[in-house]
């Protein structure tokens, strides 16, 4: 298991506090409809830096 999958169930969507699913080379909120970049393993959980889906 990585370190990514060790935060992504204690980490949680900055719009609306959801959780995050992980996708390849994101993490994407399913409620939001937003994907977030991860940039060498690092989640960057910024609005200004989501994508919508």
């Amino acid at each position: 298991m990585s370190n990514l999958e060790n935060l992504v169930p204690i980490l949680a969507c900055p719009a609306c506090q959801g959780p995050l699913e992980q996708a390849p080379e994101a993490l994407c909120c399913p409620a939001c409809r937003l994907s977030f970049p991860v940039c060498d393993g690092i989640p960057v959980l910024l609005l200004e830096a989501a994508k919508p889906l």
